[in-house]
């Protein structure tokens, strides 16, 4: 396997090749930041390249490795974190202007589990301006400009994790670092074509990440599989002492990850079809049904759910709102926050101040009944399945106030209650544009969503193809 096919290839794919030193971690490396340079940069996908730190951490992998000390499938495997996660003594600007030159003295925990585990940081990825704390209306509200899909450049790769989305489908990395809050994991994993996964809140410790609402915050991993998902989630998951958030118990698994089972058959999966109304892209729909019908050829029991009418946007709106203007008050009393691209989010930290106590706190009483309202539907289902987004990729040029002009109950609650959701690819529009669908599970069951995940990849292709690679540049 050359370093160009592990590239396009999985992370379970090229990691027996690296173990059997049949395939360079150094030579690994160079290819991916080489495509980076050039692919990456003509995306608006990279927010800086790490070259110095990944061929050391290559050369390590490589000298490890060849004496016999090989730590996992993720050892030598290049890739790319969200700008929003500290590495030490590398500017983490959060996508945002005014904190572009922003350094820190240590890693975040994700990122030196990652190093812990053999991983080759190569990149920091672009995202929206502080993760759309402080909203957004278009895909060029970062300090990156906007990041183009790389199935269709004039189409957006979705926020926040934009640059994570983009370098992940265009196989210039093995994997990706991503964080969501609503939907920013979701919707470029759906956008680009990718496996992304949003963990149980908690499950994987935020130490070094930036905050945007620390009741809702969740970093996972976006790759080319359902099974790098896992592979990847094994090794960043489990407590931190440092993070008040990060849970102590994960069911007895290790790094919430339990190996996969193949059985599948006794799954119960409900059926959640969105009532978007005209915003619903219909082959959306019909590569949705589809899905619907290859899942219920693997074995599960598969039957329709129904979401309770409660006020699942309008309950994360409120909390993220608050919550965000908090995390950066510091930009906000300063007055740098008018050095952002948005010119809504110039304003949006006075806004939030007007929002009660009182509304705070009735927000989070509805939260709790949102919470108890999934405890009950997973009385009845194990998993839920339904579209990720209603809509293929937005165009660069449109507003996001009428690209997402819908509502999104499945995401803002499952957002709320910390519910952990995967992405995977499950069609093509006729324009050549990723469909996504979402599976979602009870807390800290990730084993069963990814179970599910991979078992569907199993017995289609979907996940496989990979967009088209501009051509080279004659020398």
């Amino acid at each position: 396997m050359t370093p160009e096919q592990a590239l396009d290839a999985t992370v379970a794919e090229a990691a027996p090749f690296i173990r059997s030193r049949q395939l360079s971690p150094v030579a690994l490396a160079e290819a991916s930041l080489a495509r980076l340079e050039t692919t990456g940069r003509s995306l608006n996908a990279v927010a800086a390249l790490t070259r110095v730190r990944a061929m050391e951490e290559a050369h390590t992998a490589e000298q490890e490795i060849a004496s016999g000390r090989y730590r996992g499938p993720l050892h030598g495997i290049p890739y790319g974190a969200k700008d929003l996660l500290a590495t030490k003594g590398i500017p983490t600007g959060w996508g945002a202007r005014p904190l572009k030159s922003q350094t820190f003295e240590e890693d975040a925990t994700v990122i030196r589990r990652l190093r812990q585990a053999g991983a080759v940081l190569v990149a920091k990825l672009a995202m929206i301006e502080l993760a759309g704390g402080l909203g957004y209306n278009t895909p060029a509200a970062s300090s990156s400009g906007a990041t183009s899909n790389p199935w269709d450049r004039s189409r957006w790769s979705c926020g926040s994790s934009s640059g994570s989305g983009s370098c992940t489908a265009a196989a210039l990395v093995g994997f990706a670092i991503g964080s969501e809050t609503w939907g920013s994991i979701l919707c470029p994993s759906a956008f680009d074509g990718v496996s992304g996964l949003r963990p149980t809140y908690g499950l994987v410790p935020r130490t070094g990440a930036m905050a945007l609402s620390w009741t809702m915050d969740k970093i996972g991993p976006m790759a080319r599989s359902a099974e790098d998902c896992r592979l990847v989630l094994g090794a960043i998951a489990g407590n931190d002492p440092a993070d008040p958030s990060s849970l102590v118990e994960t069911g007895g698994r290790e790094g919430g990850a339990a190996p996969p089972s193949s059985d599948a058959r006794a799954y119960r999966v409900g059926v959640v079809r969105p009532a978007f109304g005209k915003i619903y892209d219909r082959e959306v729909e019909a590569a949705f049904e589809e899905a619907v019908r290859a899942i219920s050829g693997l074995g599960p029991t598969v039957s329709d759910a129904k979401l309770p009418d409660l006020p699942f946007d309008e309950t994360a709106v409120l909390i993220i709102t608050v919550e965000g203007a908090a995390a950066f008050e510091p930009l906000i009393t300063s007055g740098r926050v008018r050095e952002l691209v948005e010119p809504g989010a110039k304003w949006a930290g006075e806004a939030a101040r007007s929002v009660s106590g009182v509304d705070y706190v009735r927000a989070m009483q509805a939260r709790r009944l949102i919470q108890q309202a999934f405890e009950e539907i997973f009385d009845k289902y194990d998993l839920l399945i339904s579209p990720t987004m209603p809509i293929v990729a937005a165009p660069l040029a449109n507003k996001l106030e009428k690209a997402f002009a819908y509502n999104d109950p499945l995401g803002s609650g499952g957002n709320l209650a910390g519910l952990p959701a995967l992405s995977l690819p499950c069609g093509f529009s006729k324009t050549g544009l990723p469909i996504g669908l979402q599976v979602v599970g009870r807390p800290l069951d990730e084993s069963r969503v990814l179970t599910l995940g991979r078992l569907y990849q199993e017995n289609t292709d979907w996940h496989r193809r990979r967009p088209p690679r501009p051509p080279a540049k004659p020398a």
